[in-house]
């Protein structure tokens, strides 16, 4: 890793943290915490060379990893539009458990759109997004979210990684505010050509959710 690439990713994580610092609320109670565990399964049906189907199942244990909070499975499609840019048309529909016993529903339409930058060993990836949530148990809303990440491959010990930190931010339209933050560092392996996995971390802070500040241990298996 030469010097301009050193400084480059110093420059990224610094407004990472910048980024973190500046969209946190104020402090919040401690019942607004939680740990929470995060597992999805991707799979991936490439229709040509440009375009990309994917279907997603997700199975996320919360109230301090004791019980189930949320169920979810989607589908999307992923355009590559040249080298750097794609946009990414999806749907989710998710069943939450917000207390034991009470299940809320929502269905999720979202389109994004992602440029990615290599800048030497170092890929940057911006993603843009739009999402309407349908909500039975309140009131439909509009969610603007924006995610800056920074990956670079590695090896270690023999094996080739590939590490990653991120930061992404959220605004409500209902709130008219910045109501989330979401910084996270992990990596992925890939096994084969048709299996990926990668595990991360992620710190959330909201103080317009309950429980919206938590810390969250994530896994995503990639099917292709």
């Amino acid at each position: 890793m030469n010097t301009r690439e050193i400084t480059l990713g110093a420059l990224i994580l610094f407004a990472c943290f910048a980024y973190t610092a500046s969209a946190q609320s104020p402090l919040q109670p401690e019942s607004r915490g939680d740990t929470q565990s995060w597992n999805e399964l991707q799979f991936t049906v490439p229709i040509n060379e440009q375009v990309d189907l994917t279907f997603s199942g997700t199975l996320r244990l919360g109230r301090n990893l004791g019980d189930f909070i949320d169920e979810r499975v989607g589908a999307g499609l992923d355009f590559k539009l040249g080298k750097y840019f794609e946009i990414s048309p999806g749907y989710e529909y998710i069943v939450k458990q917000p207390e034991p016993g009470r299940n809320t529903y929502e269905n999720r339409l979202s389109l994004a759109g992602t440029v990615k930058i290599p800048v030497g060993s170092f890929s940057i990836k911006n993603r843009n997004q739009i999402e309407r949530r349908l909500r039975n148990s309140n009131s439909d809303i509009t969610r603007y979210r924006n995610r800056l990440l920074l990956s670079r491959p590695v090896k270690i010990g023999g094996t080739e990684l590939e590490l990653f930190v991120s930061n992404e931010v959220f605004y409500d339209f209902s709130e008219n505010a910045w109501t989330r933050n979401r910084f996270s560092v992990g990596g992925e392996k890939k096994f084969s050509e048709h299996f990926t996995l990668e595990v991360y971390y992620t710190r959330q802070n909201d103080g317009f959710s309950s429980p919206g500040d938590l810390h969250i241990i994530g896994t995503t298996f990639k099917l292709r």
